[in-house]
């Protein structure tokens, strides 16, 4: 069991790296980045980490691959032909729950 003085260290460690973190860059980048690399590669960091967190929960989100990848595929296309979010969504998993349906059919 954890007892309430470790629990408030680890608590304070955890929020330190955490400012750490987000304050380092500013105190090293104190001007403009003018490096077009690092530019891009921070401008881009964002989004990879969302979609690191974000496609292994949608493959494994309906316990059926095959669903899960239908539902993958709908929203792919659907969000590239420029549909609202809640088209995207809604379609996704309208696809998703079909393919469910006929799992259990066969």
């Amino acid at each position: 069991m954890l007892s309430i003085r470790d629990f408030f260290i680890y608590l304070f460690i955890m929020a330190g790296v955490t400012y750490l973190i987000r304050a380092l860059p500013l105190v090293i980048f104190k001007g403009k980045i003018t490096n077009r690399f690092v530019q891009s590669f921070l401008y881009y960091v964002p989004y990879a980490v969302l979609g690191a967190m974000t496609f292994p929960s949608i493959l494994f989100s309906t316990g059926n691959l095959a669903a899960s990848i239908a539902g993958l595929i709908t929203a792919c296309v659907l969000a590239f032909k420029e549909k609202s979010l809640i088209i995207v969504a809604a379609f996704a998993c309208l696809a998703s729950f079909c393919v469910i349906l006929i799992c259990q059919l066969i």
